[in-house]
């Protein structure tokens, strides 16, 4: 993605939610990560200055700011909900219509531009399966991998050990984080298979973004390989 001493430019959706605060704040300690800029509905609250935030309100429609997505070398794309209770047109909407309105938006403006999706394991590539948001998460990731990026990475997590105190927005996931949350670190340490950290996602993002990735789906061994 960059070459020579060039530093890379970060677009990040989702930085509010529970993933997306553990990569911003990779991002923002990341020395060669010279600038990102959120686009969120919602402010994040945080203040830096490589951190530039877009309130956008339309995640289907970009036209309105395409003349502030140009010149960036990555996007983050860290933006989901849990299908738990949704319809499934309703979740479609979310995590294939907005994710497929900015990554079209910024393939054009970017051709050069790496593209990074927080996916699922368990995600169904066949588009096919009986379970509902493990299909609507492979038609996503498959429509993304057609899209003329440079490249396209999907990375599927498992479960996930929250960091600096971040939490979830999905107040189902804050009731399985509080009671479980103190022994994730163990089960890491136990099935590294399984497990990994929101900062390890961040780090990970930024590095196959920076370099490359032998396969376009990563796995939660394969995102607590990388290192940075």
């Amino acid at each position: 993605m960059a070459g020579g001493d060039r530093q890379t430019k970060v677009i990040l959706f989702g930085a509010t939610g529970m993933i997306g605060q553990g990569v911003l704040h990779e991002c923002l300690l990341d020395t060669d990560v010279q600038c990102v800029l959120s686009i969120a509905r919602s402010a994040t609250g945080q203040r830096h200055p490589k951190l530039r935030e877009l309130i956008h309100s339309d995640f289907l429609d970009f036209s309105a700011i395409e003349n502030q997505l140009s010149g960036f070398d990555a996007c983050f794309f860290c933006l989901g909900v849990s299908s738990v209770g949704m319809r499934e047109e309703d979740y479609r909407r979310i995590t294939y219509d907005f994710t497929m309105a900015a990554a079209r938006t910024l393939a054009r403006l970017n051709p050069n531009m790496t593209f990074v999706y927080v996916s699922g394991t368990g995600t169904d590539s066949s588009e096919h399966g009986r379970t509902m948001w493990a299909r609507v998460k492979g038609q996503t990731e498959n429509a993304l991998l057609r899209l003329p990026f440079k490249a396209a990475y999907m990375v599927r997590p498992a479960v996930i050990v929250p960091m600096h105190g971040f939490k979830s927005k999905t107040r189902m996931y804050r009731l399985f984080y509080a009671v479980v949350g103190p022994v994730l670190p163990l089960l890491k340490a136990a099935f590294p298979k399984y497990v990994t950290t929101a900062g390890q996602i961040g780090r990970a993002m930024i590095m196959v973004a920076r370099q490359g990735a032998s396969k376009s789906v990563l796995e939660t061994p394969d995102i607590n390989e990388i290192q940075i």
